[in-house]
């Protein structure tokens, strides 16, 4: 049975995957109210003796439970540990982290409230018995890394005595998005279901669970075989067979796989790594298609393939190929639309329509939040793109409305949703941006990987931060400093700086310290320095150093800011990088609370901004934004809102707004505002000519420390993920992190940076 495909992607280190889980509170997942509990009369509302009301109303009434509780949204992902992954049956409780993390895949890509639940049992009876009672809890029951055949009984039997949807992801979720994927290969390659000849390889559950969904699609049973390890299923065999496999078992003279491909027009791999040879593949018909879906390594591989075929269409579980089948594409959407209408189940039609709107997905222009990803080579429909992007936007529009329409068209939705227009615009607007966006810029940064230096070379994280970076594939990582004690030290650290991908340079040995100390006093000879000042930064200062690699174009981009603060940094970067021609430097933060991203400036640069430079950030601020994905609404903030109250540092933000008025930005703005109405619709509404069409997605603050002060308070009482200060505007892309900075935000850092210099 092949590998679920959601977490298929880099490489990390085992001691980096452990640092991940332990980093803060354990785990990854907590529960927050979501009614405010401040005051005795919130907590009398909350708890005793309001909650008495909803009970009795649920009392009269079972289905108000999805009106006054979480049940709606609220999914189980439940199961015992005996399939985990790819590793095997190790156990319930060792399953736990694979569960959290499957919930929070719910709640990032379709704002589903899951929990997870490890049963303690391999009997089959057992764990129906528990699981079924649970039912009242939960809108929807998502079973997982459930041993074959176990996981087909449990499934069927409290699909029958369970009223919800009950859905065995590494079964249903691999046959959509791979149905989805054949729909568009059989398009381009001109074929008809009905017709066209498929060998599936792999008779576990994700197998099964193919033939089932692609022959409720139309494929003929006849021209579909079946194969496991013991060879072909086929009619008489008794060998290694049972009831799931007797049900595709077809009349054949074939016995092997190899025999099986001959002149087949399609393969589903869902087995091993090397259970598919080029002598299989020669032997299958013009045009194959090719699904090799065992991960972390497919049957055969794309190189593979295109060594012996110029004419296959290829598909794996990989997130390093083109068409990746990979599950997060299926289930967290298929539950959205599922718990929308209220479904009593998932059926098979839910399952086609889900694949179905992949698959139309795949052949419409995409947005330019995913043609970023790709640095100007837009993915087009065709054999490379047949398949989705995991961070497509419009995957939560899309789906959940199919899905809930296939619910109602079939009769097993409960609460018809009347407009599904409006159902899709209100889809949109619970997407978190900001993991996307983090996703689209390593992804992008993959395909066009950059040389980064981290000029605090001889930090435990900032070595720590390189290897991840070299580990993930982005590129090279160059560590400026001292090669005995970086390597002392990471002897110490237990950090491997012995791998492809990690260079290490001592600015005092390099043979370009001469170049870059002319090249410094250049820059500096008429503001106050003499050449033996230069040549002691180069010597000495690993940002002076670092830039002027960058500056002379050694290396792609740089990162640092571990060892100092923010300021004194951005001075030493700044003796040999520019602002680009035309542009203004300053800092912005993404700040992301309750799924909502907004972007904030000046946060680094401007300590007092004048009409003239807080237009010139607003400038910056809203390109950025567009850079990013999104589409700019500037407000620019103040303590007064149009006018009121009047003040000096509020006229200063009405001449920005003027100013901006006579530029004629291509982007909506407006301003002075309070921070409330630019972030809430009805406050807005009091102000009907307010140009906002919306909420605000970028604020541009008064003043550095308001800017400063909002963002922190954001973290740290706000529960907000901020990324940033973000340098924009230099000439050359440069990242400072803040002091003592851990190494995922280095990371980041550094990834952010190798992205602006694809730009």
């Amino acid at each position: 049975m092949a590998k679920k495909t959601e977490n298929a992607g880099p490489s990390v280190s085992a001691q980096e995957a452990l640092e991940f889980h332990a980093s803060g509170r354990p785990g990854k997942l907590e529960i927050n109210p979501t009614k405010p509990m401040a005051t005795q009369r919130d907590l009398s509302l909350a708890y005793s003796p309001g909650v008495a009301v909803p009970v009795k109303a649920i009392a009269e009434d079972p289905s108000r439970a999805f009106d006054y509780t979480t049940r709606g949204n609220m999914v189980a992902v439940i199961t015992n540990g005996t399939a985990i992954l790819g590793l095997g049956n190790l156990g319930a409780l060792a399953a736990k982290p694979v569960m959290e993390g499957k919930a929070a895949l719910f709640k990032r890509f379709a704002d589903i409230d899951a929990i997870d639940l490890e049963v303690d049992t391999e009997n089959v009876d057992e764990f129906i018995n528990c699981v079924r009672y649970l039912g009242p809890s939960f809108g929807g029951i998502n079973l997982e890394d459930i041993r074959a055949p176990d996981c087909f009984i449990i499934e069927s039997r409290l699909r029958e005595l369970m009223d919800i949807p009950v859905f065995h992801d590494d079964q249903h979720g691999t046959a959509i998005i791979s149905a989805a994927g054949l729909i568009n290969a059989l398009h381009l390659t001109g074929r008809d279901m009905k017709t066209a000849k498929l060998v599936c390889n792999g008779a576990g559950s994700a197998g099964i669970a193919c033939i089932e969904l692609i022959k409720s699609m139309g494929f003929s049973p006849e021209n579909v075989i079946l194969c496991d390890t013991k060879g072909v299923v086929y009619q008489g065999r008794e060998e290694g067979m049972n009831q799931w496999k007797s049900a595709h078992a077809v009349k054949t003279d074939a016995r092997t796989l190899a025999e099986a491909l001959d002149g087949a027009d399609i393969i589903f791999g869902l087995s091993a790594k090397g259970a598919l040879t080029p002598a299989m593949i020669q032997s299958m018909a013009k045009n194959p298609i090719i699904f090799a879906m065992a991960n972390p390594d497919p049957e055969i591989t794309p190189e593979e393939v295109a060594e012996i075929r110029t004419d296959a269409i290829m598909a794996t579980g990989r997130s390093d190929y083109p068409n990746q089948v990979n599950n997060v594409l299926g289930f967290p959407y298929i539950f959205r639309g599922a718990l929308d209408v209220r479904a009593t189940t998932i059926n098979d039609a839910m399952k086609v329509a889900a694949a179905q709107a992949l698959a139309d997905l795949a052949r419409q222009d995409v947005p330019d939040d995913v043609a970023a990803a790709y640095q100007g080579n837009r993915p087009k429909f065709g054999p490379n793109y047949i398949i989705p992007v995991p961070f497509d936007p419009r995957l939560i529009s899309a789906i959940p409305v199919a899905v809930a329409r296939a619910a109602m068209d079939s009769g097993v939705a409960r609460r018809p949703i009347l407009d599904l227009d409006k159902y899709a615009q209100e889809l949109s607007a619970r997407r978190d941006p900001i993991a996307s966006t983090l996703q689209r810029i390593y992804d992008r940064v993959r395909r066009q990987p950059k040389r980064v230096v981290f000029a605090e070379g001889e930090e435990e994280q900032v070595m720590r931060a390189a290897v991840s970076y070299a580990n993930q594939r982005l590129g090279a990582a160059i560590l400026v400093g001292r090669e005995d004690r970086i390597k002392e030290t990471a002897s110490h650290a237990g950090v491997d700086l012995d791998r492809p991908g990690i260079e290490i340079i001592n600015a005092r040995l390099s043979r370009r310290n001469a170049i870059y100390a002319d090249y410094l006093y250049e820059r500096m000879q008429r503001k106050g320095f003499l050449f033996r000042d230069c040549q002691r930064l180069i010597n000495n200062d690993r940002n002076h150093f670092a830039a002027c690699m960058l500056a002379l174009g050694d290396a792609d981009a740089v990162v640092t800011g571990v060892t100092r603060n923010y300021s004194t940094a951005l001075d030493d970067v700044r003796r040999v990088i520019e602002a680009k021609p035309g542009h203004r430097v300053i800092g912005v933060s993404i700040a992301l609370c309750r799924g909502r991203t907004v972007i904030v400036a000046d946060t680094a640069v401007h300590d007092m901004p004048n009409s003239e430079q807080m237009a010139d950030i607003a400038e910056e601020a809203a390109g950025f934004a567009r850079r990013m994905g999104y589409e700019p609404r500037v407000a620019m903030l103040a303590y007064s809102t149009f006018g009121h109250p009047a003040g000096e540092r509020s006229a200063r933000v009405q001449e920005a707004v003027q100013i901006l008025d006579k530029r004629r930005v291509d982007f909506e703005y407006d301003g002075e505002m309070a921070a409330d109405v630019a972030l809430n619709a009805k406050a807005m509404q009091q102000y009907p000519f307010c140009r906002l069409s919306g909420p605000a997605n970028v604020l541009i603050m008064p003043a550095f420390h308001s800017a400063s002060i909002s963002t922190k308070m954001l973290q740290e009482l706000g529960g907000s993920m901020v990324i940033g200060p973000l340098l924009v505007g230099l000439n050359k892309p440069v990242q400072i992190v803040s002091l003592n900075a851990k190494d995922s935000d280095i990371v980041n850092m550094a990834a952010i940076a190798a992205y602006s210099a694809g730009a």
